[in-house]
């Protein structure tokens, strides 16, 4: 094994994940970024980051890094950080497809000595069980004998500025005691915050997978209680704030849960619970809350539309924002497409305006194509689907000008007032 000072990385996949890694070990050791999207080669050699995680100035801080497309550049490299993206199908079930071709791709390069570290969310036991035996089968190595593996989970939160990689204490992990602490230290160089070496890289899969499983119970919670208070005639926010006061309450709030952690990660837990022979009832049911809130919101829109007898068929409806979480362009498994699905049903006219998504990504991620800039007067129904501060900056007055004089206003991420909206969660 290298003395770390001398060793070459490669980072495998370079998204919102990817990159920002790729870029503090690109500041001290010798790196390459390698992903198979040549168009986000191109830009990224042209210093600029399509995710907005990473300014050009930063960027460009990163003097000993390097980015390509083509896996023979890699084949040099002493460690390998895997940062691919860790989806699930359209039956909620874990898919491993691009860790898949991401070993099998390193398989080719592999050589001995290396070491394989994961970063990519998954179920206790995948690393080893899945990843290894692909590594092994096209390198024609032995793991833990020629070549080895860690894992140490990201902890990214795209579009949050205050918390980046170096700001978020990482937990590292390896196949053999003197890996582990090697890839701590490897760790070490760039996390100011910390590390936290786990026992065993089962053990830092589990940390990972019940991060976003804890969160997700406790929007599912707040979620349920927004159902039940809805049916009380008390406003949800209210409750939240009072119940707030105390000093150990935890300040969830309801809404929709997607994005690439805490929409997906519960799902990769229950699957290797449930293959193991266990039916985890709560998780599931919190899945199954917090996956049905954005057919309650039109659910919600739709009767309070028919109580003020506006005619729900061909009405115009203009959703405010497509990402799964604000003042961020990442699409990735944004819920507010279940409330465009559901409103199908009803054949109306929908409008999506989001400021920050780029238009032929949500094209071919959802078949929608955002508009421009929304048409003043034209809207019986205005959902706020997410907080961009854009839309705070529009204020009631400057949504409400969106709409007919008749229009329903719903609030789903609680950003204008109580009384200058119709509705909210």
């Amino acid at each position: 094994m290298k003395d770390i000072d001398s060793i070459s990385i490669g980072i495998v996949g370079l998204g919102y994940v990817g990159l920002p890694l790729a870029v503090e070990f690109g500041r001290q050791f010798n790196t390459i970024g390698f992903d198979i999207n040549t168009a986000r080669i191109k830009e990224l050699n042209e210093g600029k980051d399509s995710t907005l995680e990473v300014e050009p100035e930063l960027l460009a801080t990163a003097t000993k890094l390097s980015f390509t497309a083509n896996l023979n550049d890699i084949a040099a490299c002493d460690v390998y950080i895997v940062t691919v993206p860790t989806p699930i199908d359209n039956h909620k079930r874990p898919d491993l497809s691009p860790l898949h071709s991401a070993s099998t791709a390193l398989g080719k390069v592999l050589s001995k000595d290396n070491i394989v570290i994961y970063e990519s969310t998954v179920y206790p036991g995948a690393t080893e069980e899945v990843c290894v035996p692909l590594l092994e089968k096209e390198s024609g190595l032995v793991f833990n004998k020629d070549f080895y593996a860690g894992y140490s989970p990201e902890r990214i939160n795209p579009g949050d500025k205050e918390h980046r990689v170096t700001d978020i204490l990482k937990v590292t992990s390896g196949s053999t005691p003197e890996v582990a602490q090697f890839v701590d230290q490897l760790y070490k160089r760039v996390i100011k915050a910390g590390t936290h070496l786990a026992s065993s890289i089962r053990v830092a899969e589990a940390a990972k997978v019940i991060e976003n499983t804890q969160r997700d119970l406790n929007i599912a919670l707040v979620n349920e209680l927004a159902l039940i208070f809805k049916k009380l005639g008390i406003d949800t926010l209210e409750v939240l704030e009072a119940a707030g006061t105390k000093w150990n309450f935890l300040p969830f709030r309801p809404g929709l849960v997607g994005g690439h952690c805490i929409g997906v990660d519960p799902y990769y837990l229950t699957h290797k619970a449930q293959e193991i022979g266990y039916n985890p009832e709560i998780i599931l049911a919190g899945r199954r809350i917090n996956d049905s809130m954005g057919g309650y919101v039109t659910k919600q829109v739709v009767k309070m539309m028919t109580q003020r007898r506006v005619h729900v068929v061909d009405s115009n409806i203009l959703i405010m924002g497509l990402t799964f979480k604000e003042n961020c362009p990442d699409l990735r498994n944004s819920r507010v497409i279940d409330i465009i699905d559901e409103f199908d049903g009803y054949h109306v006219n929908i409008d999506v305006y989001d400021p920050w998504v780029d238009k032929a990504e949500a094209q071919h991620e959802y078949g929608v194509t955002p508009v421009d800039k929304p048409v003043k007067g034209k809207y019986d129904a205005i959902i706020i689907a997410v907080a961009h501060n854009e839309f705070k900056a529009m204020g009631s007055k400057g949504i409400r000008e969106l709409g007919k004089a008749n229009c329903i206003l719903y609030d789903v991420k609680y950003v204008l007032p109580k009384d200058d909206v119709d509705g909210r969660l």
